[in-house]
């Protein structure tokens, strides 16, 4: 299929640093979409449209590309592909009707700067994005490329990674990256007093200190979150999280939520790990999104209200964890019918009548029966003795590809 829309990035120098072919394209173009900042660095083009980004973008992009006179160009910061429009015109159109031609990014001009090699570097969005994104790439020694929404941003990240224990990260912020006037401003994170810095920046972060964030093995202690006493432990959770196997883009349905401990986790897997998380107390809902917004993934949707009524018409998932109410009559048969073929199904038990629910699908549908048994040692008078946590029978399946 003919290419529709052709992207291309430009660096901080604008026109002056594009090729030859990249300036051919934009001019031979008859319709030139991008921000206003990005259109004003182009030269006169008689006979040129040239429309900026509607807003929302997405809402109002089909639109706006209805109504462009082919051959359509798109301006965007570097490369288009790096939290840039170039993505979001491969959602909307598919990868046969758009072409990309980037610039340098501005992450791989700080990695230049701060002398790091690309595999030591994690990079982290905060472009129209919520800071907290941040909280789930923190670990002592991890280097850090923070894309900037604005110029506020870099204050905004040292102060939450004082907040968070890791004030004696080191910051770098690297304004105009690519141009004729970059800047760069050191501190650490808990005396962080730059001058004003460039709208266009990013923010070399290496991190220090002992505060909470990413885990090795990606799961939490306990007392990260917010709850009432009942959750999904750690040791459950662990196991649980093992057999629900997260993925990229993958989608969860977090059946009686609790907490939500099991979503938040699976959500903080993978950047683009998404989690629906069904509750039907509105308490509980509320410590859901406190929990996700404190560990770092905003973005988990909480649905209240009961299953099954409230499982339908949601987006079918790739995994699903019941972690309470699986007894009440049609919860596991909807979960079973939404579930994906090849997703996972996991569900846990405390009491005997659910247990003998979960011995019924092990005998229909096989999978895995397993009963978790976790002891803690604890003072005992002037000694150290073993207190039993109550045993939690988990039943976990995945769904054949052929149904």
């Amino acid at each position: 299929m003919t290419t529709y829309v052709t992207a291309v990035g430009l660096g901080a120098d604008g026109w002056d640093g594009l090729s030859g072919a990249a300036r051919d394209t934009v001019l031979g173009a008859r319709t030139v979409l991008g921000g206003a900042r990005h259109l004003e660095l182009l030269p006169d083009a008689p006979g040129q449209a040239r429309r900026t980004w509607p807003s929302p973008l997405r809402d109002g992009l089909a639109a706006l590309l209805a109504e462009a006179e082919p051959p359509v160009v798109a301006l965007a910061s570097g490369d288009p592909l790096v939290s840039g429009v170039g993505t979001t015109l491969l959602d909307v159109l598919g990868p046969d009707r758009v072409r990309i031609v980037p610039a340098v990014s501005s992450v791989a001009l700080a990695r230049a700067r701060m002398g790091w090699p690309a595999e030591t570097v994690t990079t982290v969005s905060l472009v129209g994005r919520d800071l907290r994104r941040l909280v789930p790439a923190l670990a002592p020694g991890r280097r850090l490329v923070v894309l900037s929404g604005d110029e506020t941003t870099p204050e905004r990240v040292a102060a939450l990674l004082t907040d968070l224990g890791y004030g004696a990260s080191s910051l770098a912020v690297l304004g105009t990256l690519g141009s004729s006037v970059e800047t760069r401003h050191d501190g650490t994170a808990a005396g962080w007093a730059a001058p004003p810095v460039p709208r266009l920046n990013v923010v070399a972060v290496e991190v220090r200190g002992a505060g909470p964030g990413w885990t090795a093995g990606g799961v939490l202690p306990d007392a990260a979150f917010a709850h009432t006493g009942q959750l999904t432990k750690r040791d459950q959770r662990a196991s649980a999280l093992a057999r629900l196997a997260p993925g990229p883009g993958q989608l969860l349905w977090d059946v009686g939520a609790g907490s939500g401990t099991v979503g938040v986790e699976w959500s903080r897997a993978w950047p683009t790990a998404r989690c629906l998380a069904v509750e039907p107390r509105a308490d509980r809902a509320a410590l859901v999104r406190r929990n996700a917004e404190t560990l770092g993934v905003p973005e988990l949707r909480v649905v209240e209200g009961a299953a099954p009524e409230a499982l339908r018409g949601l987006e079918p998932p790739d995994a699903v964890f019941v972690g309470g109410g699986a007894t009440v009559p049609g919860v596991l048969e909807s979960c079973w019918d939404a579930l994906r073929p090849g997703g996972r199904l996991v569900v846990h038990a405390v009491t005997a009548e659910t247990e003998g629910l979960l011995l019924e699908q092990y005998g229909r549908r096989g999978g895995e029966l397993v009963r978790l048994r976790v002891e803690r040692a604890e003072p005992l008078g002037s000694f150290t003795g073993w207190t039993p946590a109550r045993a939690v029978s988990q039943w976990s399946v995945t769904k054949s590809v052929r149904q």
